[in-house]
C-alpha cells in the first residue's frame, strides 16, 4: 500500500480516505503513481495530503518540495495575473488588445478585446498552417504568426479553447501592459513575497524536483474532428516539439508549462475564494474579482466537446458540475487530470496534482472523487 503523507483533520477523513483510495481502486484503471492534495479554507491550508514516488523507478519519495507540471491548470493563475494587472490599472478586460498592440489587429482582429481573446473567443486556437513545431520555443516568430493569421471564425462567436496559443497571446498583452512578463510578475508578486512555489519558466537549478510524468494511454475524446479541432490539438505543430524537456521546462509559456506544488496552487486560488485577498493582505477589488469571473460566454466550444461557460480566462463550474456542487465555483483543469479551483461562497480553494496523466480533458474521475469527498465534509 501507498504510505500517505501531510495534514488531514479528523472531520476530513473521507478526504484522506478517497485520496489513499486512488493508488489502489480509481475509477478507469487510474491509479496514482504519485499524487497531492491541497485544500484551503479562509485562505489557510487546513488539507495537505500526498503520496506516491517522483520518479518512475520508485526511488524517489513524492515529497514537499517536489514540482509537479499541471499544464493547462496554470491557465488559472495566468488567468489571477491579467487580474492583478487590472486590478492596478495596467489593463481593462473591455480595453482592445490591438491598442496595445497594434501588429494584433490584422486579418479582421482589430475589435477583439482582452476578455474576449482570455475567455478564448479570438478564433486562434492554433496555426492555421501547419509549421515546425519547433516555432513555440521562438516566443516572437509565434507571436508575428498569429498576428498576422486570420481568426479561424467570427470573433466573439463562441468560444474556441486556445490550448496553447492563448498564452502567448496572453503574456504579450501582459508585457505590453505591465513591461514585465508572467513569469516574472509572478515570482515579484506572488511567489517571492507570498512563499509560493509557483513557476513559469522553471529555471535550470529547480528541474531536479521535478517529478517523472507518465503519459494517458488514450488519446482525449475531442469528438467529431473538423480544421478548428486539429488545429489544436492534432497538427504536428499543435503543441512544442523538437527540444529537449529541459528547454521546454525553461520557456515561459504560461498556459501550458506552469510547475508548482498543490499547496501553492490551493493558496494563489484562494484570492478568489477569499473576497481579493491573500494571507490577510489584498490583492484584488470585489469588483475586479467580479469582472475575472463573471460569465463571458457560454455555449458549445468549438474544441473542446462540451458547454463551457468562460470567465475571463478561468472555467465555470456552470453545468459541467466538475467543481464542486457551486456553478459559480471557478478554476482550470489541466492535461493528465491535474485542476485547481476556488469557491467563494464556501471560501475554499483546493487544487489536486498527480504523475499518471489520464485522457481526461475535464472531471478526471481521480480529481472528482476527492472534491466530492471534501464537499461532504464542509
Amino acid at each position: 500500500m501507498t504510505e500517505i503523507h501531510g495534514t488531514c483533520p479528523e472531520r476530513f477523513a473521507a478526504v484522506k480516505d478517497a485520496f489513499a483510495a486512488n493508488f489502489t481502486d480509481a475509477p478507469e484503471g487510474l491509479n496514482e503513481q504519485a499524487a497531492r492534495f491541497a485544500v484551503c479554507i479562509d485562505g489557510e491550508v487546513t488539507i495537505d495530503l500526498r503520496g506516491g514516488f517522483a520518479d518512475a523507478a520508485r526511488t524517489v519519495a513524492y515529497g514537499p518540495d517536489t514540482l509537479t507540471p499541471v499544464f493547462s491548470t496554470g491557465k488559472a493563475v495566468m488567468a489571477l495575473l491579467v487580474a492583478h494587472a487590472v486590478e492596478r490599472g495596467k489593463l481593462a478586460y473591455e480595453e482592445r488588445v490591438a491598442d496595445l498592440w497594434p501588429a494584433f489587429g490584422q486579418a479582421g482582429k482589430d475589435r477583439i478585446t482582452v476578455g474576449q481573446l482570455l475567455s478564448h473567443q479570438s478564433g486562434l486556437p492554433g496555426f492555421s498552417e501547419t509549421v515546425d513545431p519547433s516555432i513555440w520555443f521562438d516566443p516572437q516568430a509565434v507571436l508575428d504568426r498569429l498576428a498576422a493569421q486570420a481568426p479561424m471564425w467570427e470573433p466573439g462567436a463562441g468560444s474556441g479553447y486556445h490550448p496553447i496559443t492563448v498564452g502567448f497571446l496572453a503574456n504579450e498583452v501582459f508585457r505590453r501592459a505591465d513591461g514585465r512578463t508572467m513569469g516574472q510578475a509572478l515570482r515579484q508578486d506572488f511567489a517571492e513575497p507570498f512563499g509560493l512555489d509557483l513557476w513559469i519558466g522553471l529555471p535550470e537549478s529547480e528541474h531536479g524536483r521535478v517529478a517523472q510524468l507518465k503519459k494517458p494511454s488514450a488519446p482525449p475524446d475531442l469528438g467529431e474532428i473538423d480544421e478548428v479541432k486539429r488545429a489544436a490539438f492534432l497538427d504536428k505543430a499543435s503543441a512544442p516539439g523538437g527540444r529537449g524537456s529541459a528547454e521546454w521546462r525553461m520557456a515561459e509559456i504560461p498556459s501550458a508549462n506552469l510547475h508548482g506544488t498543490a499547496p501553492a496552487l490551493a493558496r494563489i486560488m484562494s484570492i478568489l475564494a477569499t473576497g481579493g485577498t491573500l494571507d490577510g493582505r489584498a490583492i484584488l477589488s470585489p469588483s475586479v474579482v467580479a469582472q475575472a469571473t463573471r460569465e463571458r460566454v457560454w455555449g458549445r466550444d468549438k474544441v473542446l466537446p462540451f458547454d463551457i461557460s468562460w470567465g475571463a480566462g478561468f472555467m465555470r463550474n456552470k453545468r459541467l458540475n466538475v467543481l464542486g456542487p457551486n456553478p459559480d465555483a471557478v478554476g482550470h483543469y489541466g492535461w493528465g487530470g491535474s485542476c485547481a479551483f476556488a469557491d467563494a461562497s464556501r471560501r475554499v480553494s483546493a487544487a489536486y496534482v498527480m504523475t499518471r496523466q489520464s485522457p481526461y480533458l475535464i472531471g478526471d474521475p481521480r480529481a472528482m472523487r476527492l472534491i466530492e469527498a471534501l464537499y461532504s465534509a464542509l
